[in-house]
C-alpha cells in the first residue's frame, strides 16, 4: 500500500492525542523502491544493489537499506501521529533483522508518553515482515507545533 500526496494528512493537536493512539500500515518492498532510495540517499553499496556480490555474503541475497525502513517512521509522524503539526525532535533506531526485496513490512507505531511542558510525544515503533520477524525497533520524540 502506498500513500499519495492526495491522501489526507491528520491534523491532531497536542490535546487531541492520547497515550495509546496508534497507526499501522503495510508496504511491499519492491526493486523500484530500493533503487529510488539508493538514488535519493546516494547509498549504492553492493549489499543493496549487486545480486552477485550479495550472494557471497552471510545473507545470500540483497539486503534492503535499513534507512529505507526507517524512513517509514517519517510517514507515521508527518501523516498520522500527529500529522500536519509534527516536527521530529529525535529518533532512536535498532535494526534487528534484515529486510529483503519482496518482503511485506508492517509499520506499527504507538504514542507511549506525552509531555505537557514540552508538547513532545514519545512514539514507539516496530517494523515487522510477513514472517512476523522484528526488523526495526525505534523510540521517537515528536514536537506537536501550535501553528
Amino acid at each position: 500500500m502506498y500513500l499519495s500526496m492526495n491522501d489526507k494528512v491528520s491534523e491532531y493537536t497536542f490535546n487531541d492525542i492520547e497515550i495509546g493512539f496508534s497507526k499501522k500500515f503495510q508496504v511491499i518492498i519492491t526493486e523500484s523502491l530500493v533503487k529510488q532510495f539508493a538514488s535519493v540517499s546516494g547509498d549504492y553499496s553492493p549489499i543493496h544493489l549487486d545480486e552477485k556480490y550479495a550472494k557471497s555474503t552471510t545473507f545470500k541475497k540483497r539486503v534492503v537499506h535499513g534507512m529505507l525502513l526507517a524512513s517509514f517512521l517519517s510517514r507515521v509522524d508527518g501523516m498520522y501521529l500527529p500529522g500536519k503539526h509534527a516536527l521530529y525532535f529525535s529518533q532512536n533506531i535498532e535494526f534487528r533483522n534484515p529486510c529483503f526485496i519482496g518482503d511485506t513490512v508492517t509499520i506499527f507505531s504507538k504514542v507511549i508518553d506525552k509531555s505537557e511542558s514540552t508538547k513532545i510525544l514519545k512514539i514507539e515503533s516496530e517494523i515487522i515482515n510477513q514472517e512476523n520477524k522484528l526488523l526495526l525497533y525505534g523510540l521517537g520524540r515528536v514536537i506537536v507545533r501550535d501553528d
